[in-house]
């Protein structure tokens, strides 16, 4: 399977399982146009088998997020409940797994 191929079955496993929370409202990364993204991201990481949570906690924190129609950008990191944290990396345990 191909790089793009890959990055797509990635981003839709991130995107359909991690969320951002805001007031206890779930936005899920698909629907918040984030997940491919943060795939492209992460991808390279499963390659050189450098997957590590301190790995993937940078990246999040390195992604902003445009707010108030982009009057501000926040990190990902902070958006995301620790629980969804977690849960994406074993999403992404898993997944590389199958590469």
């Amino acid at each position: 399977m191909n790089s793009p191929e890959v990055i797509e079955r990635l981003a839709a496993e991130i995107g359909e399982q991690v969320y951002i929370d805001i007031a206890k409202w779930h936005l899920y990364l698909n629907d918040a146009h984030l997940h491919i993204p943060l795939a492209e991201k992460i991808y390279p990481l499963m390659v050189e088998r450098d997957l590590s949570e301190q790995s993937v906690t940078d990246i999040l924190a390195k992604t902003q997020v445009k707010v108030g129609g982009g009057k501000r950008t926040m990190p990902l990191l902070d958006l995301i409940p620790m629980q969804c944290q977690m849960d994406l990396m074993d999403a992404l345990e898993e997944f590389e797994r199958t590469l």
